[in-house]
């Protein structure tokens, strides 16, 4: 076949896609991560990021492109943002035949303070990001879900010969990686790994939609979201878990002022790890990345406890300020 004869190829479009965090609970409460989510027109059972079109003539970058459609878009302002990933995989949006342009979405993760939202677009909310991904909250201990729903569909998956997974040992071993099986240990920053497991194993409903799987999950493990959005999700949780060790990003999320006890649970909340209170306070002192500002908070109504505000000195001193929490389940 010549180039002539060659079927016309599909145009590409870029898209840029939102994985926007907030951090919710008000005082005394347990503070939730939050993501902002739409309503998707396509699918209404289906959850979508924030998505918009990269115009190259009114944008001169994707994070001004970013930010320009999410304010017009939500309502909601932007703080930190990360690029994460270029999402690209053929069939992640278009079926067979499909002669659409291919969108190649660019996902960013996007920090935003809950207390400097005015308001949220009619069509957009923010719903706690375990309610996607329910496997990954430890904070109680380990999920009931894992054992009763999960772990046994996971073993009958490894358990299968070979196929494009590799073969049983190969399987076994990415389930004690990644799940804690056979005396395994469960890394919190694998939350992309464990999905991409599961999805491959058939077991969430994008499996499913997208012929993966024959056969519908015996219960629904998270709730589902629109393409390949819950994959773009996990890479912010992933990323966000795993930068908050090493760059104090968890600030981007908390007021100006805060109690520790309130700086540890929002931790506690990004990670989905239990920590030691007297453990995480000694890190936070000898981390020096907050100051007493002198004031004190009677918010709780119980006994009044010292406000700390985060120290920005602490960027100029060294290179990796971050919390480098240890988990204790």
């Amino acid at each position: 076949m010549t180039q002539s004869q060659l079927p016309h190829p599909l145009p590409v479009e870029i898209g840029l896609t939102a994985a926007i965090v907030a951090v919710s609970g008000a005082v005394g409460d347990a503070p939730e991560p939050m993501i902002l989510v739409a309503r998707a027109a396509s699918a209404i059972s289906e959850a979508a990021l924030p998505s918009g079109s990269f115009d190259p003539v009114a944008h001169r970058t994707f994070e001004i492109g970013l930010r320009a459609w999410v304010a017009e878009q939500t309502g909601v302002p932007l703080g930190y943002v990360e690029q994460l990933y270029t999402f690209g995989d053929r069939g992640r949006l278009a079926q067979a035949g499909d002669r659409d342009p291919h969108v190649v979405s660019v996902g960013y993760l996007a920090l935003t303070r809950t207390g400097e939202i005015a308001q949220e677009a009619p069509d957009a909310v923010f719903r706690p990001w375990y309610s996607f991904f329910p496997w990954e909250d430890w904070r109680a201990g380990r999920p009931e879900l894992l054992d009763r729903l999960l772990m046994p569909g996971l073993e009958a998956w490894a358990a299968q010969a070979g196929g494009v997974s590799g073969p049983r040992s190969s399987r076994r071993e990415r389930l004690r990686l990644l799940f804690g099986a056979e005396g395994g240990r469960f890394d919190e920053d694998n939350v992309l790994e464990r999905y991409e497991l599961i999805y491959e194993a058939g077991l969430v409903a994008e499996a499913l939609r997208d012929g993966r799987s024959s056969a519908p999950a015996s219960a629904p493990l998270g709730q589902p979201m629109l393409h390949d959005h819950r994959r773009i999700l996990a890479t912010a949780m992933g990323r966000l878990r795993a930068k908050m060790k090493y760059r104090p990003v968890i600030f981007e999320l908390m007021p100006e002022t805060f109690t520790l006890t309130a700086l540890q649970r929002t931790a506690e909340a990004i990670s989905g790890r239990h920590l030691h209170k007297q453990n995480f306070r000694r890190l936070v002192e000898a981390a020096a990345v907050v100051e007493a500002t002198g004031d004190m908070s009677h918010a709780t109504g119980g006994r009044p406890a010292a406000l700390f505000r985060f120290r920005r000195e602490v960027l100029q001193e060294r290179p990796a300020p971050g919390l480098r929490v240890g988990a204790r389940v």
